[in-house]
Parts: C-alpha cells; structure tokens; sequence
C-alpha cells in the first residue's frame, strides 16, 4: 500500500522558469571558463597534451602515451573527442580551444540530463503531490517541469562542480555519462526507446570515460530497484516492469562485455583507505557538495516512508555509489563529482516540503554569502587596476610575481552585466510574488554562476599567470637559441604537455648518452641525475621558476661535450 506523499503542491506554485530566461543562465554558466585561457595545470593541460598527440598522429588511439608515459586514467572516448575536435577545427582556431568544444557540449549534456531526469522521476505515481479534496493541486506535466527547474538550479548551485567541469578531463566526460545514463534510467517506464538509448549510451561513454566499475554498479542498482518497485503500472508508467528489467539486464550484460573486450577494469581503489585521514574527506564532502547536501538529507527525512520509491532511491543509489567511491579512490574531489547530478535531484524534491522560514533562511544566508564573494572578487579587481586599496595588488604580485595586469572592455562588460542581473534577481526575490516551488534555489545558483562568471572574466589575466606553464615555457624558449631537440628528466605529464604545445619541442625521454643539444629536468629530481645520467655531458644554463609556485622549477641544461 503506497505511504501519503508529503508533497503538498498547489498549481499556482509550478510556473515554470522562462525557458529564454534559464537558457541564457545556462549559457552564462557554461561559457565562461572554456575561453580566454591557456591549459591549466595538472590535469586539464595533461588530458590536453594526450589529445594533441593523437591528433598530431604522435600517439596509438587505443594506447595514448605522451613522450612515453601513458595517461594517469585509463580512459579513451575524452582523448578522441579532443583530438576528433583538434583535426576537424579550421587552422585559425588554437588547438587548445578547439580541444575544450566538446566538453563545452559535454556540460551542457550535464546540464539538460540532469533537467530530464527530474522531470521523469516527478512524473512517476509516488512522486505525486497530495490531490486535493476540491482540486487545485499541481498536474502532473507542470509539478515536473518545477521540479526539474528546481533540479538544474540545485546542480548550478553546487560549488563543487565549477572547476571541474570547465576542465578538458576524463571527468567531465564521466559525469556527463553519469548524468546520461541516470536520465536514461529515469525516464525508462515512460520513454522506453529513447531512454533505453540514452542509457545504453550513458553506460558505454563511462566505461569509455575510465569509470566501467561505476557503470555496472549503477545500471546493476538500477535493476535491482526496477525488481523492487511496488509503484502501480497506470498511465504515469507507460510501460511493463517486465520490459524495463530487460532493457537494464541488457544494457548491464552489454557493458560487462565492453569492458572485458577492450580491457578497461582497472583496480583503482586504495589498500589502506580505512587507514586514511578523515577530515580532509569530510570537510571536501561539506563543501563540494553544497548545498544540495542538507537539501538531500532534508529530502530523506521528508520521504522516508518512500524510500523504495524510484523517485528517492535511483538518485540515492547513484549518491552511495560515487560517495563510496570517493572514500576508497585516491582522486576524491573527481570521483564525488558523479555524486552532483544525483544529488540535485534529491535535492529538488526537497522543494515541495519547505515551510516558508527554511526558504527565507536560505535567502539571507546565500544572499549574504555570494554578495560578499562577489564585493571581494571586483575590490581585488579594482586594486590591480587602480592601485587602491593598495593591500589586495600587493598580496597579488606577492604571490604571482611578475604579473602584469591588463584590461578587457569585454570582460568588464560582462561582469557589470552580470553583477546587474544578480542585484535584479535579489530584488525580484525580495519582492512580492506568487510562490513558486523552484524560488529557494534562485538565489544559490545565481549566486554560484555570478561569483564563477566574475572569476572568469576579471581575474582571469591573473588565474591564468598563476595556473598555467606558458610563463614557464617562454622563459625557458628564450633561453635556447632555436628549441628542438630536448631531453626530458623527471618532468610531471603536464610540464610535458606544456613544452610540447607552447614550445614546439621535439622531447625525448633522456638516455645516459645524450642525444640532443639540450636537456629538461624537474628541480627536485636534481639529486637523482648523476645516477641515471652522464652529467659531465651537461651544463647547467639556468633554473626557471614558476611565477607562482617556487616548489614547481625547471632546470635547463645545455650539452657541453659531443656524444
């Protein structure tokens, strides 16, 4: 027998978002980050090497390797899209941003996966609000298109998904199939075909991604709430439970397969992750996470009686399942980034339980927050270009020595822009209006878009000083008469990426007889050359720092004697 529902929604609370209104906040959200800017170390300049690679036709496509090493994650489908994208960009377009147009889609596939997993979950039957004794409650069509809204904004807000997902890395791709194959999973008993596709696709993109453990887990849990849902087959549903087991056993059996004929299982998790230290682990999931945790938690409470329920239990089983995974696995913050989509969505049908003081706490405290990140991020701007206050300018060229700053009129356009909407949505949402289920996550999301898009657009001359090798590899260009041949020794994946794109080297892993004029090795691997090289064969011509990180030198050796 099916529990009451704690959702009391009335029609007048599910107007939906303007679909103008939140494609333009999509976009907004998007964009920024993807352009005006080198390749960011560690991870989004090494992805970015492996691609150029392939696509300079340097690499195996089934065995990417970067001046001998292969990639730190065993994934293949990012390192084709980027190269697929490198090949196919007209000449005038630079590699590295011709590389990051699929990921832009990719996010955007986030995005939307996300919306259409809400809305199919809130049309299913024990997702329904209360019906009321003399009608006016939601309609279903409506009450999901809220709660999808709620859904998306709940993502947008989320802090931990900024960076990450602006990067050119197997784990945009991962959560972009994440999101796939959840919004296929969701929609299954409604769209049988389209969902069956988006999941199967979902499913073969993570195992592609470096993640088929993950894939299997979710599409096996997947099955096994399909087997324990007790809601009633009527209209909501569409189609049989029978058929829906079928298409998740078939889709569980045709990743299993993939993965064992291409050789993706990979043991990632850690031996002594029982040992490790948990307060870094609980302090990331905190904040990455917020703040659709609490509205999650808040979620199980309310619909704790439902947790059966397809609505409660598929985005809680993707939750344990990436939160498992970020416990055991050595990269945490990328593993919990899986989480996110999931978590929106629980998240979202938190909405239709609020009482009016949750929200209006919600309100003030994002309100304050966001506002005063935003007053920080333009008083350091205005302190680069102004010289007052004086005291933020400082801090900066302390810890990025050597930058010079400079000005955009486009950038400034779009920050003002944006600051004005944020001061307009804050009076919009301070004003008198009907209620609407969605309002409490306006705020948030606007808030985490306005604070990202400020990021990446006024600090973005300094962002990219500080976070990418380019001032690293110019200073070591300058001080070779013509670059070509180099060895390398010690360098990181990412140093190697670095001076193989800006620099145009022809590197080489460093044998005991040179081979080339000239040699690059990573400061703290000093101690180790004599041992595995000729040193009387080199002289050491300088040390290049990089502007913000002295731990991060390179040491440029020229060939003193011919082999």
């Amino acid at each position: 027998m099916n529990q009451p529902t704690p959702a009391i929604v009335t029609q007048d609370a599910v107007r939906r978002l303007p679909r103008a209104a939140l494609l333009l906040f999509c976009l907004a959200y998007v964009v920024p980050g993807f352009i005006g800017r080198e390749p960011w170390k560690n991870a989004d300049v090494t992805a970015f090497g492996y691609m150029f690679e392939m696509a300079r036709g340097a690499s195996s496509w089934f065995a990417p390797v970067l001046v001998g090493q292969p990639p730190e994650f065993d994934a293949l489908l990012p390192y084709w899209l980027g190269a697929w994208a490198i090949q196919a960009a007209p000449a005038w377009i630079p590699a590295d941003f011709a590389a990051r147009i699929p990921f832009i889609l990719l996010l955007a596939l986030t995005l939307l996966s996300t919306w259409y997993g809400v809305y199919a979950l809130a049309r299913s039957p024990r997702a329904q609000p209360v019906p009321f004794a003399f009608g006016g409650e939601a309609s279903p069509p409506d009450y999901a298109r809220a709660m999808a809204d709620g859904g998306l904004l709940a993502l947008i807000a989320t802090l931990g998904l900024a960076q990450f997902t602006h990067e050119t890395t197997p784990s945009l791709a991962q959560i972009a199939f994440t999101a796939l194959a959840f919004q296929g999973m969701a929609a299954l008993p409604r769209r049988l075909v389209t969902a069956g596709a988006s999941l199967m696709a979902g499913l073969v993109g993570l195992s592609l991604s470096g993640a088929p453990v993950m894939a299997v887990l979710f599409v096996a849990g997947g099955l096994a709430i399909e087997l324990a849902d007790s809601s009633p087959d009527d209209e909501l549903r569409g189609h049989s439970r029978g058929t829906c087991v079928a298409v998740l056993a078939g889709s569980l059996a045709a990743t299993i397969a993939l993965a064992t004929w291409l050789g993706l299982w990979q043991w990632r998790i850690s031996a002594d992750w029982l040992a490790r230290d948990w307060g870094p682990l609980g302090r990331l999931l905190l904040w990455f996470t917020w703040p659709a945790w609490p509205l999650a938690l808040w979620t199980l409470w309310r619909w704790r009686r439902q947790l059966a329920a397809r609505h409660v239990a598929l985005p809680l089983w993707f939750v344990v399942v990436a939160v498992g995974t970020s416990v055991a696995a050595p990269s945490s913050d990328r593993s919990l980034l899986l989480a996110l989509p999931a978590l929106a969505t629980l998240a979202a049908f938190a909405l239709p339980t609020f009482s009016r003081s949750v929200g209006a706490l919600i309100d003030w405290f994002t309100l304050l927050f966001f506002s005063g990140c935003a007053i920080v991020i333009w008083v350091i701007w205005i302190s680069l270009q102004t010289g007052v206050p004086a005291k933020p300018a400082a801090n900066v060229a302390r810890l990025a020595p050597g930058f010079e700053p400079s000005f955009s009129i486009w950038a400034f356009a779009a920050a003002l822009l944006a600051t004005i909407a944020w001061a307009w949505l804050v009076r919009w949402r301070t004003g008198r209006h009907r209620t609407v289920i969605w309002k409490s996550l306006v705020l948030p999301a606007g808030g985490a878009a306005l604070c990202w898009l400020l990021l990446m657009t006024l600090w973005i001359p300094v962002l990219d000083y500080a976070r990418s090798y380019g001032p690293v590899v110019r200073g070591v260009s300058r001080l070779m008469e013509r670059p070509g041949c180099v060895e390398t020794f010690g360098l990181s994946r990412g140093q190697l990426a670095a001076f193989r794109f800006h620099g145009g080297m022809d590197l080489r892993v460093a044998a005991r007889a040179p081979a080339c004029p000239w040699l690059l090795a990573a400061a703290d691997v000093q101690p180790a050359m004599p041992v595995a090289l000729d040193m009387r064969a080199w002289q050491l011509v300088s040390s290049v720092r990089r502007p913000a990180d002295a731990n991060d030198n390179v040491l440029l050796f020229r060939r003193a004697t011919r082999p």
